[in-house]
């Protein structure tokens, strides 16, 4: 499945599709490819009514502030985090603290075909890395053993 094919995925698969590349973000060396997936994948699901802004919450990690809120999503039986808009904050109820005991269904999904999913989904691939070399650096070259004297 390329990325420019359009493929029709039920919202059910866009949302294991989400958690499990979520899931692996959260481990990950480099997650900001990941996470951009599922922002794109979760703004698309919200402007085609697929998906639901429920509320905000108390974000458990504020980072440098001392409070946080996170806009929460529900996607069929999935719920997610964002960063909020301004509007959210106008517009959405405050949910108050985040309810640690809720678990998102148990999902079985590899991270390449979540991904292969939401790539084709939003259109947004991974940039490919240039060779780490520099330009400047020779390449290795074997030595050449010669006998002594000569």
């Amino acid at each position: 499945m390329s990325a420019h094919e359009q493929k029709t995925f039920s919202t059910l698969q866009l949302a294991q599709a989400l958690f499990t590349v979520n899931r692996h973000a959260k481990t990950a060396t480099d997650p900001k490819y990941l996470y951009m997936l599922k922002k794109l994948g979760l703004k698309k699901l919200i402007s085609e009514k697929k998906a639901k802004k429920e509320g905000l919450h108390f974000s458990p990690n504020p980072k440098n502030s001392q409070q946080r809120s996170d806009l929460l999503v529900s996607v069929a039986d999935y719920y997610f985090h964002l960063p909020p808009q301004k509007e959210d904050f106008a517009t959405l109820p405050h949910l108050g603290l985040l309810d640690q005991q809720y678990r998102n269904p148990p999902t079985k999904m590899s991270l390449s075909h979540a991904k292969k999913i939401l790539v084709a989904y939003t259109g947004y691939e991974e940039e490919k890395k240039k060779d780490e070399r520099s330009p400047y650096k020779k390449k290795y070259q074997k030595p050449v053993f010669k006998p002594l004297g000569k």
